[in-house]
């Protein structure tokens, strides 16, 4: 994203939310790398859930993880 990211209203939103919310996290470091979540299944399930951030501060909804999470099966090998 680079510094167009900066200029993206949901990046301020999502600025703001964290402010308020009291976020103090370690702000070192590159600084331009999008993050994401990823549950990965036992054996051949493969992917059971993608979010890559589109914009910095995007949130995975937790409800999503949590199911995606609840269908991992054990690997029976």
């Amino acid at each position: 994203m680079m510094l167009s990211g900066f200029f993206r209203i949901g990046v301020w939103q999502n600025f703001v939310r964290a402010w308020k919310s009291g976020y103090s996290g370690n702000l070192e470091g590159e600084g331009f790398t999008l993050g994401g979540v990823y549950v990965i299944g036992a054996g051949r399930q493969g992917v059971l859930l993608e979010h890559r951030e589109k914009e910095f501060g995007d949130k995975v909804s937790l409800p999503a993880v949590l199911e995606a999470a609840e269908k991992i099966k054990p690997d029976a090998s």
